[in-house]
């Protein structure tokens, strides 16, 4: 081989470990900008709040919006997902696993607002954080060190897409929502939370790809894994914390 066409493979091989390395950076950075968020970033904001509690009858769009946009800013069931998909290589793997936790959240979401069924938001959003972390710490084979067996990871995260829902359903239940189309509004809003988990899962499967091709990958995944859970305890502490400032 020339010298010359040895530079220019030379010159690829950096570009791709460069391309890597800020995909990488790209991912660690935003894990750590969710580190510091608070608790007030999930919730649903003021004008659209507004919008809800004065709307009348069926609206479908504005709703499919609502969820679509809850869903693509709402930074703990993203790192779950992130969670989930992180080692999932097939497509197919991710549509079995997507969709379980997606019929999870479809279940509560749907019961919890229309049947009036009211749970503490700071419980369950701390439960949510639970789930972020015990996702991760999957990811980095805790259970498989120190447990024989343990909950199959499907059930897992079928259970965990229930709590997620519950989640989303408190957001609601503090809204004064009209009851006039509230059945059509509420399919409305998670047909929406399900095309934007498609736009987040879509964001996260590029970059996730982008990884698996470095080198690097096992080593990034530890890394990645680790922030993730540490995420999940500021999740848990932060909503811990507004639990027991509301009892007190």
């Amino acid at each position: 081989m020339s010298a010359q066409a040895e530079s220019s493979k030379l010159g690829m091989t950096e570009k791709h470990i460069s391309l890597n390395k800020l995909m990488a950076a790209v991912l660690l950075l935003s894990l750590l900008l969710l580190l510091t968020m608070g608790v007030s970033a999930h919730k649903i904001g003021s004008g659209d709040q507004a919008f809800v509690e004065q709307s009348q009858g069926v609206q479908v769009l504005p709703y499919i919006y609502l969820g679509a946009k809850h869903m693509v800013t709402g930074y703990d069931h993203l790192l779950y997902l992130a969670g989930v998909i992180f080692f999932l290589f097939k497509i197919r793997d991710v549509a079995v696993f997507v969709s379980l936790f997606a019929l999870g959240h479809s279940i509560t979401l749907l019961w919890g607002v229309l049947a009036g069924w009211h749970v503490n938001p700071y419980l369950v959003d701390s439960i949510i954080g639970l789930s972020v972390v015990y996702k991760a710490f999957e990811n980095l084979g805790g259970f498989r060190a120190y447990f024989d067996s343990w909950l199959d990871t499907r059930a897992a995260v079928f259970l965990f897409g229930l709590v997620h829902g519950l989640g989303l359903a408190t957001k609601l239940q503090d809204l004064n929502i009209s009851q006039e189309g509230l059945i059509a509004n509420m399919i409305s809003f998670n047909v929406g939370v399900e095309l934007g988990q498609l736009v987040a899962l879509t964001f996260l499967i590029m970059v996730f790809s982008l990884l698996r091709s470095s080198s690097h990958f096992q080593r990034n995944s530890i890394l990645a894994n680790t922030l993730i859970m540490m995420a999940g305890f500021v999740l848990i502490g932060d909503q811990l914390t507004g639990y027991f400032m509301m009892q007190g």
